[in-house]
């Protein structure tokens, strides 16, 4: 516990704002990601907007020495897409676009996954249950409640619809730093793990294959794919322990908090 870092009312307002800053990159992007684009236009509009707009920094150029502003994830890349100028996106890919943004000393953290012009019925379903996994992620966020509660309720939803959450990477504390305790894995046991205190702040970022949860890194040192070249999706906000529950701080204007009757 000593590793994690509280945030108080004041930094979680910072937060809050480099939250909302970031859910507007994502909507920016929203009518550009279409068929005919390559994944770095998507990197290009994302770094002008962030920059010129927002005056805000794009946490990810130059961490670890990594030259783009995010990661374009196409079809069967788990994650750490490099925008390429010859990657273009066609009718059925689905991509997923992981954004870092600083402003005023805090960092915010998210992913989305989009469905690019007429995606297949499976890998919608896919990206739905991505999507919903995370939700019951967050759901399970509270005081009082553990990091295996978090990782049970993500790696259960999507087993059960028969896909396969990957291990190797997990969500992550974020404040000052991108990378603070502690690590969010996405699966777990129920009651295990480390407590959750109000002013913890994390990311809750599943990463689900359509196929086996095998992956690999290609030479390139950075980008991930499945093993068996089958889709996988990804989809990430970041959140804070608040008194009473979870607050979710990347939340965007077009989302609508999920509830499940299960």
């Amino acid at each position: 516990m000593s590793k994690v870092t509280l945030k108080n009312a004041a930094e979680l307002t910072l937060m809050r704002e480099a939250g909302k800053l970031l859910a507007q990159v994502f909507r920016y992007l929203d009518t550009r990601i279409t068929p005919g684009i390559s994944t770095m236009d998507i990197n290009r509009w994302a770094e002008r907007y962030i920059v010129d707009e927002l005056q805000a920094r794009p946490a990810s150029k130059g961490q670890y020495d990594y030259p783009y502003v995010l990661n374009a994830s196409v079809n069967h890349v788990v994650c750490h897409g490099i925008p390429s100028e010859t990657q273009m996106l066609v009718s059925g890919d689905i991509v997923n676009v992981d954004i870092t943004l600083e402003k005023n000393g805090f960092i915010a953290d998210s992913s989305k996954t989009y469905l690019v012009g007429d995606v297949t019925p499976n890998a919608r379903r896919l990206v739905a249950t991505t999507y919903e996994a995370m939700w019951r992620g967050i759901h399970a966020v509270k005081p009082g409640a553990t990091l295996g509660d978090v990782g049970h309720a993500i790696a259960h939803h999507a087993e059960r619809h028969g896909f396969s959450v990957v291990r190797e990477y997990c969500g992550h504390g974020i404040g000052r730093e991108m990378h603070e305790e502690p690590q969010v894995l996405h699966y777990g046991k129920q009651g295990k793990g480390l407590t959750l205190k109000e002013g913890m702040v994390f990311t809750i970022e599943p990463m689900i294959n359509m196929g086996k949860a095998k992956i690999k890194t290609k030479r390139d040192g950075w980008t991930v794919i499945t093993s068996d070249k089958k889709l996988s999706a990804q989809w990430e906000h970041t959140v804070a322990v608040t008194a009473t529950g979870v607050e979710v701080l990347t939340l965007r204007d077009d989302e609508l908090i999920p509830t499940f009757n299960d």
